[in-house]
């Protein structure tokens, strides 16, 4: 017992004499933002990274959703298909002005019989190759780069169509819109991202190779066509913003309307490609107004290009009406069915 007391009443012993974990070496605490960048799978990513780039506006999200849809587009072998025929028309219209301005120069204005035979009649060649180049308006004039793309504008109807799903549609369909409304940008800056992915392809099949063809004619004729033709240039761009702000506008509602490639193509056919012929029967067949025209957008947006490239049409103050109601409305639509999306944390 006595030893049990003398126990108790001994005093406690130090801390001063139990172990003390060693300290980490000073080398080790390097600072997370000189860090290197954790290597894919291992523990390092659970760790909180903190930005290293410099923030910027919400107007460079623009870029950056543009940017996406064109990557989305471009991958697809189909698209690729449909540029190399639109790139056909490109070469006819391309080597038709060549070849004629080129013959234009070589063959003497001389008779030349038209059939075998004696008695024949016979044709100036120089004036038979000047009418041919007037009758196929590859000379040049406004008439040039309209019919140019008209013929370019029926490629760009299948492009947009195949394309309407895959940059607008597939975000309402699998909830990747709440995605980029949940940044800190607006509704808009998404929709002028998607219709700067339409732009691209609208103009890279239409306004581009047109502006290359006038180029082109001025090369191969005279130097004065480019300072004195220079209003042409000017009408190429405005009739590639008509397409581009009508085509967006429309393609833009149309795909959040029915978000499915197969239901977007059958509207557009109906638009693009049954309207003209249901017009017809209205105006030839039935005898109706002139104004049933406007129902075909495709002839609207032909009216005011027309208007743009220096060729007087009737009915082009009302296209313009028609097309400038109509973005109207698609942009309504968009705001009020963005707007209606929920961004749920």
């Amino acid at each position: 017992m006595s030893t049990t007391l003398d126990d108790a009443s001994m005093p406690p012993a130090s801390t001063a004499s139990l172990p003390v974990p060693a300290a980490a070496p000073a080398a080790t605490a390097v600072p997370a933002l000189l860090a290197e960048r954790p290597m894919a799978g291992g523990v390092g990513l659970l760790r909180y990274r903190p930005w290293r780039g410099q923030f910027q506006g919400p107007w460079r999200a623009v870029l950056a959703i543009a940017r996406t849809g064109l990557a989305q587009l471009l991958r697809r072998k189909l698209f690729w298909g449909l540029y190399a025929l639109s790139l056909l028309v490109f070469f006819l219209f391309f080597y038709g002005q060549y070849g004629l301005v080129w013959l234009q120069g070589q063959v003497q204005n001389q008779p030349t019989a038209i059939s075998p035979g004696v008695g024949a009649p016979k044709v100036q060649t120089g004036d038979l190759i000047r009418r041919l180049n007037d009758r196929w308006n590859l000379n040049g004039t406004g008439k040039t780069f309209r019919n140019f793309i008209w013929f370019e504008g029926q490629m760009v109807m299948i492009v947009l169509a195949l394309a309407g799903a895959v940059l607008v549609g597939n975000d309402f369909r699998f909830g990747t819109l709440p995605f980029y409304l949940s940044k800190p940008m607006s509704k808009w800056h998404y929709l002028l991202g998607k219709c700067l992915a339409v732009a691209f392809f609208v103009n890279l099949l239409t306004t581009l190779p047109a502006a290359i063809l006038w180029v082109q004619y001025g090369l191969i004729t005279e130097w004065s066509y480019f300072y004195e033709q220079l209003g042409l240039l000017l009408g190429i761009v405005g009739y590639g913003l008509v397409l581009t702000v009508t085509f967006s506008l429309l393609l833009v509602a149309t795909a959040v309307w029915l978000q499915r490639t197969a239901p977007l193509i059958m509207i557009w056919v109906a638009i693009f490609m049954l309207g003209p012929v249901l017009v017809s029967i209205l105006v030839d067949g039935l005898k109706f107004s002139e104004y049933w025209r406007l129902l075909d957008l495709w002839n609207n947006t032909y009216l005011v290009g027309s208007r743009c490239l220096g060729i007087e049409e009737p009915l082009w103050r009302s296209a313009a009406l028609t097309l400038a109601v109509l973005s109207a409305v698609c942009l309504a639509y968009l705001s009020r069915r963005i707007r209606a999306v929920e961004v749920v944390s």
